[in-house]
Protein backbone atom coordinates (compact mmCIF):
# COMPACT_ATOMS: atom_id res chain seq x y z
CA UNK A 1 0.00 0.00 0.00
CA UNK A 2 1.07 3.28 -0.84
CA UNK A 3 1.98 6.01 2.31
CA UNK A 4 0.21 9.48 0.83
CA UNK A 5 2.66 12.35 2.03
CA UNK A 6 -0.05 15.35 2.58
CA UNK A 7 2.25 18.09 4.31
CA UNK A 8 4.09 20.28 1.59
CA UNK A 9 5.65 23.71 2.43
CA UNK A 10 4.73 23.08 6.34
CA UNK A 11 0.73 22.84 5.84
CA UNK A 12 -1.44 20.33 5.39
CA UNK A 13 -2.63 19.84 1.77
CA UNK A 14 -5.71 17.14 1.91
CA UNK A 15 -7.53 16.50 -1.47
CA UNK A 16 -11.00 18.35 -1.80
CA UNK A 17 -13.76 17.07 0.71
CA UNK A 18 -11.30 15.10 2.88
CA UNK A 19 -11.19 16.47 6.52
CA UNK A 20 -8.71 15.39 9.23
CA UNK A 21 -10.70 15.22 12.49
CA UNK A 22 -9.35 12.39 14.61
CA UNK A 23 -10.67 11.54 17.84
CA UNK A 24 -8.40 12.03 21.12
CA UNK A 25 -7.85 8.60 21.13
CA UNK A 26 -7.11 8.35 17.44
CA UNK A 27 -4.27 11.23 17.78
CA UNK A 28 -2.78 8.90 20.60
CA UNK A 29 -2.69 5.74 19.41
CA UNK A 30 -2.77 6.49 15.54
CA UNK A 31 -0.30 9.41 15.44
CA UNK A 32 1.37 10.36 18.14
CA UNK A 33 2.77 6.37 20.17
CA UNK A 34 3.28 5.23 16.40
CA UNK A 35 6.10 8.52 15.86
CA UNK A 36 7.78 8.03 19.58
CA UNK A 37 8.00 4.31 18.26
CA UNK A 38 9.21 5.41 14.70
CA UNK A 39 6.55 3.16 13.22
CA UNK A 40 4.91 4.13 10.15
CA UNK A 41 1.98 6.82 10.17
CA UNK A 42 -1.45 6.06 8.48
CA UNK A 43 -0.67 9.17 6.82
CA UNK A 44 2.17 12.06 6.63
CA UNK A 45 -0.46 14.36 7.82
CA UNK A 46 1.31 16.04 10.76
CA UNK A 47 4.13 18.06 10.07
CA UNK A 48 7.43 18.90 12.98
CA UNK A 49 7.50 21.73 13.84
CA UNK A 50 9.11 23.13 17.43
CA UNK A 51 5.64 25.25 18.53
CA UNK A 52 7.06 27.19 21.36
CA UNK A 53 9.61 28.87 19.47
CA UNK A 54 6.54 30.17 16.72
CA UNK A 55 3.91 32.78 17.95
CA UNK A 56 0.72 30.78 16.92
CA UNK A 57 -0.35 33.24 14.30
CA UNK A 58 3.31 32.32 12.38
CA UNK A 59 2.62 28.89 12.25
CA UNK A 60 1.83 27.63 9.16
CA UNK A 61 -2.19 26.31 8.22
CA UNK A 62 -5.12 28.75 7.88
CA UNK A 63 -6.54 30.46 10.60
CA UNK A 64 -10.10 28.83 10.53
CA UNK A 65 -9.06 25.81 10.97
CA UNK A 66 -7.20 23.27 13.83
CA UNK A 67 -3.48 23.11 13.39
CA UNK A 68 -1.53 19.71 14.61
CA UNK A 69 2.17 19.81 15.14
CA UNK A 70 4.62 17.21 16.38
CA UNK A 71 7.23 18.67 18.65
CA UNK A 72 9.51 17.99 21.24
CA UNK A 73 9.29 19.59 24.67
CA UNK A 74 12.17 21.60 26.04
CA UNK A 75 13.29 21.98 29.61
CA UNK A 76 12.78 25.62 30.91
CA UNK A 77 16.31 24.81 33.09
CA UNK A 78 18.93 22.56 31.84
CA UNK A 79 18.61 20.76 35.20
CA UNK A 80 14.77 21.22 35.49
CA UNK A 81 11.61 19.50 34.83
CA UNK A 82 9.26 22.17 33.86
CA UNK A 83 8.53 22.75 30.27
CA UNK A 84 9.98 26.01 28.30
CA UNK A 85 6.39 27.39 26.43
CA UNK A 86 7.86 31.24 25.63
CA UNK A 87 7.88 32.71 22.48
CA UNK A 88 9.02 35.65 21.00
CA UNK A 89 5.65 38.04 22.17
CA UNK A 90 4.29 35.52 24.53
CA UNK A 91 3.93 32.75 26.17
CA UNK A 92 1.61 29.36 26.41
CA UNK A 93 -0.37 28.76 30.31
CA UNK A 94 -1.89 25.84 31.68
CA UNK A 95 -5.64 26.15 32.25
CA UNK A 96 -8.00 23.77 33.99
CA UNK A 97 -7.05 20.08 34.93
CA UNK A 98 -5.09 17.50 31.94
CA UNK A 99 -7.84 15.21 30.75
CA UNK A 100 -7.21 11.21 30.67
CA UNK A 101 -7.26 9.56 27.24
CA UNK A 102 -8.68 6.61 27.74
CA UNK A 103 -8.67 3.41 25.31
CA UNK A 104 -11.81 1.84 24.32
CA UNK A 105 -10.82 -2.06 23.72
CA UNK A 106 -8.79 -1.72 27.29
CA UNK A 107 -10.14 0.34 29.38
CA UNK A 108 -6.92 2.35 30.78
CA UNK A 109 -5.19 5.25 30.46
CA UNK A 110 -2.82 5.89 27.52
CA UNK A 111 -2.30 9.46 26.96
CA UNK A 112 -3.10 12.91 28.61
CA UNK A 113 -4.41 16.56 26.70
CA UNK A 114 -3.52 19.43 28.51
CA UNK A 115 -4.95 22.69 27.08
CA UNK A 116 -3.03 25.92 26.96
CA UNK A 117 -3.80 29.09 26.12
CA UNK A 118 -1.65 32.01 24.88
CA UNK A 119 -1.12 35.52 26.63
CA UNK A 120 0.87 38.27 24.72
CA UNK A 121 3.43 39.58 26.93
CA UNK A 122 5.56 38.00 29.74
CA UNK A 123 4.14 36.56 32.86
CA UNK A 124 2.32 37.64 35.06
CA UNK A 125 1.12 40.44 33.32
CA UNK A 126 -0.02 38.97 30.09
CA UNK A 127 -2.72 39.68 28.17
CA UNK A 128 -4.97 36.77 27.06
CA UNK A 129 -5.82 35.90 23.58
CA UNK A 130 -7.84 33.47 21.91
CA UNK A 131 -5.33 30.92 20.61
CA UNK A 132 -6.03 27.86 22.45
CA UNK A 133 -3.43 24.36 22.21
CA UNK A 134 -4.02 20.74 23.32
CA UNK A 135 -0.76 19.46 24.29
CA UNK A 136 -1.14 15.26 23.84
CA UNK A 137 1.38 13.32 25.46
CA UNK A 138 1.51 9.42 25.97
CA UNK A 139 1.52 7.80 29.34
CA UNK A 140 1.96 4.47 28.49
CA UNK A 141 3.72 2.26 25.66
CA UNK A 142 1.80 -1.20 26.03
CA UNK A 143 4.14 -2.63 28.57
CA UNK A 144 6.05 0.62 28.93
CA UNK A 145 4.95 3.30 31.52
CA UNK A 146 6.56 6.63 30.20
CA UNK A 147 7.92 9.10 32.82
CA UNK A 148 7.56 13.02 31.77
CA UNK A 149 9.80 13.71 34.30
CA UNK A 150 12.74 13.18 32.50
CA UNK A 151 15.58 15.58 31.29
CA UNK A 152 17.53 15.86 27.72
CA UNK A 153 20.20 13.19 29.25
CA UNK A 154 17.46 10.80 30.06
CA UNK A 155 18.45 7.55 27.98
CA UNK A 156 13.96 7.78 27.28
CA UNK A 157 14.38 11.23 26.26
CA UNK A 158 12.90 10.42 22.79
CA UNK A 159 9.63 9.92 24.66
CA UNK A 160 8.98 13.08 25.74
CA UNK A 161 7.23 13.75 22.05
CA UNK A 162 3.97 15.65 21.79
CA UNK A 163 1.25 16.29 19.76
CA UNK A 164 -0.37 19.89 19.44
CA UNK A 165 -3.58 21.05 18.10
CA UNK A 166 -3.69 24.83 17.78
CA UNK A 167 -6.73 26.62 16.95
CA UNK A 168 -8.03 30.03 16.90
CA UNK A 169 -11.43 30.53 19.29
CA UNK A 170 -13.91 31.95 16.95
CA UNK A 171 -16.66 31.55 19.14
CA UNK A 172 -15.54 34.01 21.83
CA UNK A 173 -15.47 36.69 18.77
CA UNK A 174 -18.98 35.95 18.04
CA UNK A 175 -20.45 36.24 21.62
CA UNK A 176 -18.42 39.68 21.42
CA UNK A 177 -20.26 40.55 18.20
CA UNK A 178 -23.66 39.46 19.62
CA UNK A 179 -23.76 41.64 22.43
Amino acid sequence: MDKFNFVRDGMIRLPPGFRFQPTDEEIVFQYLKRKVLSWPLPASIIPEINVCKHDPWDLPGDLGQEKYFFSNNEAKYPNGNRVNRATSSGYWKATGMDKQIVSSSRNQAVGMRKTLVFYRGKPPHGSRTEWIMHEYRLVSLGNITCDFQETSSSPQAGFYKVLHCLYYNTLSDKKVIQQ
